[in-house]
C-alpha cells in the first residue's frame, strides 16, 4: 500500500519536473496480471535511474539492493525500507545478499532491481544478478536508462528514456559466468535503440 502511494507520488512529480518517459518494449516484461517475479539489471547512472526503472515496469512492485550506508539517516531508512529496499555490504555481502532477493523473487510478488556493476563508478559487471536469477529460476530483464543524472537536470526537462530488452534466462553456473561478460554489450545495443 505504502509502495503505492510513494510511487504514485514520485510519478507525478517527475511528470511535473520532466514531463513524460518514452517506454520502448514495455511487452518484454511478464504480464503483469501473472504472479511473477523477474529482475531489472542496468547500468547504474544516476540515483534516479532505480526510481525511473521501477516507474517505468509498473504496476510491478520491486525490491531493492541498497548500500548499507543508504540505512544510517532514520528518515532515509523508513522510506527506502518502505519501497522494499534492504541493506547489503558492498565489501562484505553475506548471504541475505542472496537470500533475500531470491525469496521475494520466487513468491512472484515482488520483482528485483540491480545493478549489476554495483555502483555508479564502475561498469564492471559482477555475477549476484545472474546467480540470484539462476537460483530464483526467474527470468533476467536487461534495460537502460537515459535522462537527468541530477535534480539540476531535471529542472532542464532533459528527455527521459527507458528501454525494456528481451528475458533471458540462467540455468547453469556457466551460463552464469558468461552473462557477466556479456551483458555491457547488450547495455550498448538497448541504448542505440534509444538514440
Amino acid at each position: 500500500m505504502l509502495y503505492s502511494m510513494i510511487r504514485g507520488i514520485a510519478r507525478f512529480l517527475l511528470i511535473i519536473l520532466n514531463g513524460t518517459t518514452l517506454i520502448k518494449n514495455k511487452q518484454n516484461l511478464p504480464d503483469p496480471k501473472e504472479n511473477v517475479g523477474y529482475i531489472l539489471i542496468s547500468p547504474h547512472r544516476s540515483w534516479l535511474d532505480p526510481i525511473y526503472l521501477a516507474l517505468a515496469a509498473s504496476p510491478k512492485q520491486f525490491c531493492f539492493m541498497a548500500k548499507k550506508e543508504l540505512f544510517k539517516n532514520p528518515a532515509l531508512r523508513w522510506l527506502i525500507t518502505s519501497m522494499n529496499a534492504f541493506p547489503v555490504d558492498r565489501e562484505n555481502p553475506g548471504p541475505s545478499a542472496i537470500k533475500i532477493p531470491v525469496t521475494h523473487l520466487k513468491e512472484g510478488k515482488l520483482g528485483l532491481v540491480i545493478f549489476p556493476s554495483g555502483s555508479r563508478h564502475t561498469s564492471e559487471a559482477k555475477e549476484g544478478a545472474a546467480m540470484i536469477a539462476r537460483l530464483a529460476k526467474v527470468p533476467i530483464i536487461p534495460c537502460v536508462y537515459q535522462g537527468p543524472f541530477s535534480f539540476k537536470d531535471l529542472l532542464k526537462r532533459k528527455k527521459t528514456k527507458v528501454n525494456f530488452g528481451t528475458p533471458i534466462y540462467i540455468t547453469t553456473k556457466e551460463e552464469q559466468s558468461n552473462f557477466s561478460q556479456s551483458i555491457n554489450v547488450i547495455f550498448d545495443v538497448l541504448d542505440a535503440e534509444l538514440r
